[in-house]
């Protein structure tokens, strides 16, 4: 009986990983900082989210940007509104850095969440908190007082200390001023007293003073201040927590969340067109 000598079997594909040593296949797949690049606006450079649109040659503008122009800032060619919903899917399978990244926040967010989150961002740009003036101006938390110092320093008064005089000027003066400003510097902190002088439509005048810290939420929480006017037979206090610096003082004002007082009472403690207010702040 003769014997058939065995054949040889195809060879498939080897299962076994490489040896070491030995090269494996590239890796095809982009990464996620190389896609996240493609969604960059050419205009504000912050990131193109859905609903994303191009224009007729395929560049991409944000949706904000896209407002304010007529035609292509890549190509010049017509803007148009036509969807890319390619771009749109891609954008929904990545994370975006929030827009103050460089001021220091670490937090990546899908599209859907990331504007929701920059609205109330710990590391968002302070505004200006000087008020009866209109500033531009936002930076970050440590450059507000030397903000206010360099930029309002003939709006504002500074003193130090955690009790100090208040000192407003001109009260009875109809044509201004209407705000008067003090900055008070205590426990390695700086907080802002505020005195607003409001007349209405019938020409009653009232007064309002309230006191900001310039620093955040948690911040002012560890503080209260006093505001106290006085004379040899009279006293008005008002006790509360400082506003932050995210707080609205107009808001707080309109709320009626300071310490409020008719020109009536302001004349009982003005003296020669003056009124002087101790302010004391005190750490809980």
């Amino acid at each position: 009986m003769s014997h058939q000598p065995d054949r040889a079997q195809p060879a498939g594909p080897s299962q076994d990983p490489p040896r070491q040593g030995e090269p494996g296949l590239p890796d095809a797949t982009p990464s996620s900082s190389y896609l996240r690049s493609l969604f960059e606006c050419p205009v504000c450079f912050d990131y193109v989210l859905p609903p994303i649109l191009q224009c007729q040659r395929g560049h991409l503008v944000c949706s904000s940007c896209h407002q304010m122009l007529t035609s292509c800032p890549t190509c010049r060619g017509p803007l148009g509104s036509i969807r890319n919903l390619v771009m749109d899917k891609v954008a929904y399978s990545l994370t975006f850095p929030c827009k103050y990244a460089s001021f220091g926040c670490g937090t990546s967010l899908p599209p859907a969440e990331k504007a929701d989150h920059e609205e109330v961002c710990d590391f968002r740009p302070y505004s200006c908190p000087c008020p009866g003036v209109r500033c531009p101006w936002a930076g970050s938390l440590d450059l507000v007082m030397p903000h206010l110092i360099h930029q309002h320093d003939d709006h504002i008064t500074s003193v130090e200390g955690e009790t100090a005089i208040f000192l407003a000027v001109d009260v009875n003066n109809e044509h201004g001023p209407f705000y008067w400003v003090m900055t008070q510097s205590c426990f390695d902190l700086h907080f802002m007293v505020v005195l607003q002088r409001q007349e209405n439509d019938d020409g009653h005048v009232r007064f309002c003073a309230i006191v900001q810290l310039l620093g955040t939420l948690e911040q002012a929480q560890n503080f209260t201040y006093q505001l106290e006017l006085n004379d040899d037979q009279r006293r008005l206090t008002w006790e509360s927590t400082p506003l932050s610096l995210r707080e609205d003082v107009e808001t707080a004002i309109m709320n009626g969340d300071c310490l409020v007082f008719d020109n009536i009472t302001a004349q009982l403690f003005a003296e020669n067109d003056e009124l002087r207010i101790t302010v004391t702040i005190d750490q809980c």
